[in-house]
């Protein structure tokens, strides 16, 4: 069996954006939702202030919360481990966003919202309708570009290793922080972070057991 899963080494990430700018591009996310999110706060006090910088995303959850409560089975579990929306399904009651405890849900109301107000749809905009025609009333969030994943799987590529079959935020971040991979394979450069960084999950605490680790060591 495989399980896809990430590594996220959080003394080489450097909050610059570029995962969440690259997952913009990949999935041409509408304006106001965001797959990937950069959280910054700062600790202490002048002149000895640290910046906290931890990026976030959907854990794709082994006992996915927003799976257990979805009511009409829109939200489901692949084998792989990754956790998708079917919008055929999706009724928009927003169940999941609140039973996931990682707040990395988002309700899509507005598809005439662009992104320079006034001005028209940009060609990119008009092609990422085409690619991704998002449904008004139904729930998006980040599948670990699975569209990725399969069709390099499909080439005889390997996800984490190669650039076209892995996720678009861990090809572009310039400091290597996020490593890609499959957590059931204990040969895996994810599951040798895992032991070697001791990397753990957010909130293992609420027994979803999170695809995404973080290491600080």
């Amino acid at each position: 069996m495989t399980r896809w899963g990430m590594v996220i080494d959080l003394h080489r990430c450097i909050g610059c954006y570029s995962c969440v700018i690259a997952c913009r591009q990949e999935h041409f996310v509408p304006r106001g939702i965001y797959f990937n999110r950069v959280l910054i706060a700062e600790e202490g006090k002048c002149p000895t202030v640290q910046k906290l910088i931890l990026p976030v995303l959907c854990n794709h959850c082994k006992e996915a919360a927003c799976v257990k409560v979805c009511p009409t089975g829109a939200t489901f579990q692949r084998e792989d481990g990754i956790v998708m929306v079917d919008d055929t399904k999706c009724v928009g009651c927003g169940y999941c966003a609140v039973a996931c405890p990682y707040q990395q849900r988002a309700r899509f109301e507005t598809p005439k919202l662009e992104y320079f107000p006034g001005q028209g749809f940009t060609p990119y905009e008009l092609l990422g309708k085409e690619l991704f025609p998002y449904k008004p009333g139904t729930v998006l969030k980040c599948n670990f570009c699975m569209e990725r994943v399969d069709e390099g799987i499909k080439n005889g590529l390997v996800p984490g290793k190669d650039r076209e079959a892995t996720p678009a935020c861990v090809i572009t971040c310039p400091a290597n922080a996020r490593t890609f991979g499959d957590l059931d394979d204990p040969n895996s450069e994810v599951s040798r972070l895992i032991f070697e960084k001791k990397a753990q999950p957010l909130h293992a605490e609420f027994g979803t057991e999170p695809s995404v680790y973080y290491n600080k060591v």
